[in-house]
C-alpha cells in the first residue's frame, strides 16, 4: 500500500508537497504512508488518487492540439476554455469548461458526444457550452479564452 501512494504521486509527477496542498492532508502524513510508518485507509487512497489526477487547466495544456482537432471532427470550432481552468483556480475534481461555436446541422447531442470524447482525452470531466444561445454581454462570452 505505502508503494501504491508512492507510484501514484510519482506517475502524476508530484511532490509530496504538491499532492498534500492538492489533497489537504498533511506532508508528513503522506510520507509516512510511502514510508510504511503509517497505513491508509481506502478512502485516504482514494482521496490522493483523486488529488493526484491532472488539474483541468493541466490536462488542457498537455492537449490542446488534439482537443482542437477534437472539436473539428464534431463540427465545433472556436473552442475557448472560461471558468477556473481559464482563471487558473481549478482543484481536483474540477470541471474543464469549454466554449464552442456550432457549425449548421450541429446539434445537443453532438455537444454531448464531444464532451464525452474531450473527457476520455484529457482525463478530466468536460463541460461545453454553445456559443449560439448566450446574449452578447454574457460573462462567458466576456472570460473565455482561446485553447
Amino acid at each position: 500500500m505505502a508503494n501504491q501512494i508512492r507510484e501514484l504521486r510519482e506517475a502524476a509527477g508530484l511532490s509530496q508537497a504538491e499532492l498534500a496542498r492538492r489533497s489537504g492532508v498533511a506532508q508528513p502524513n503522506i510520507a509516512a504512508y510511502e514510508s510504511g510508518r503509517r497505513r491508509a485507509s481506502e478512502e485516504m487512497i482514494e482521496r490522493l488518487r483523486e488529488s493526484a489526477r491532472p488539474l483541468p487547466h493541466e490536462a488542457l495544456a498537455t492537449h490542446r492540439v488534439e482537443l482542437r482537432e477534437l472539436a473539428e471532427e464534431f463540427g465545433l470550432s472556436n473552442a475557448r476554455v472560461f471558468g477556473s481552468a481559464a482563471r487558473g483556480t481549478d482543484r481536483p475534481g474540477s470541471v474543464l469548461d469549454l466554449l464552442v461555436t456550432r457549425s449548421e446541422g450541429t446539434g445537443l447531442l453532438t455537444l454531448a458526444a464531444f464532451a464525452v470524447a474531450a473527457g476520455e482525452l484529457l482525463g478530466v470531466e468536460v463541460d461545453v457550452v454553445s456559443d449560439g444561445g448566450l446574449r452578447p454581454d454574457h460573462d462567458i462570452l466576456a472570460t473565455a479564452v482561446a485553447i
